[in-house]
């Protein structure tokens, strides 16, 4: 009977412990439930930092291309101001020639008007090709300038966006680490830079 009593008391003792050792994992399941949420919050920041990092893609890309439309108007004015320079010196030829041929009299005076006629619309025709190089060229011009604009508005955005991913990745890893040491204060400051990251994004987009 006294063995049977010592087996009862064993198990009333093996109970009592189970029951406790059930209680006491419920009561750290329960103060660590905090980390279901660290969990959510760090699929949905790696989420922001996915876009973040898709735009600051697109900015960059676009930098490109701004640049290279750039380097190509500027290429095209280029040629745009040398036609110029070269029109502007067949015209000067054709004055200076003009000037020095000599005036005709009696019977040769209509041919040196229609001489003259002819330096006078060839001079214009230069001018007139001049005037639209010049055009053309500042055209071009302004287009090279509004390409570079472009693509230094398309840089900064692109480093800020930069910036915010960087502080994105730095806020996953503290979400992590927060998970491996059970530290709760860590978590807030994964919220913390999660929403300053967020903040350099609305900062990009409405600039």
């Amino acid at each position: 009977m006294n063995g049977l009593d010592k087996e009862i008391a064993e198990l009333k003792t093996f109970i009592a412990d189970l029951k406790t050792e059930r209680l006491a994992q419920k009561e750290k399941e329960k103060r660590e439930s905090w980390t279901k949420y660290t969990s959510m919050s760090i699929v949905f920041i790696a989420v922001l930092a996915a876009i973040a990092t898709q735009w600051a893609g697109k900015y960059s890309s676009r930098t490109l291309v701004e640049l290279n439309n750039a380097t190509f108007h500027q290429a095209k004015a280029t040629d745009e101001w040398s036609y110029y320079q070269a029109n502007s010196i067949k015209q000067n030829l054709y004055e200076s020639i003009k000037e020095l041929l000599p005036q005709e009299a009696g019977a040769g005076q209509a041919d040196g008007a229609k001489r003259d006629e002819a330096f006078k619309a060839k001079i214009a025709d230069y001018d007139t090709r001049k005037k639209d190089s010049r055009k053309k060229a500042e055209d071009l011009e302004k287009q090279r300038d509004d390409a570079r604009a472009t693509a230094t508005d398309s840089s900064k955005h692109g480093g800020g966006m930069g910036f915010a991913v960087a502080i994105f990745q730095i806020s996953i890893a503290m979400g992590s680490i927060c998970l491996v040491t059970k530290k709760k204060w860590l978590w807030y400051v994964s919220l913390l830079l999660a929403a300053t990251a967020t903040a350099q994004m609305a900062m990009v987009w409405l600039h």
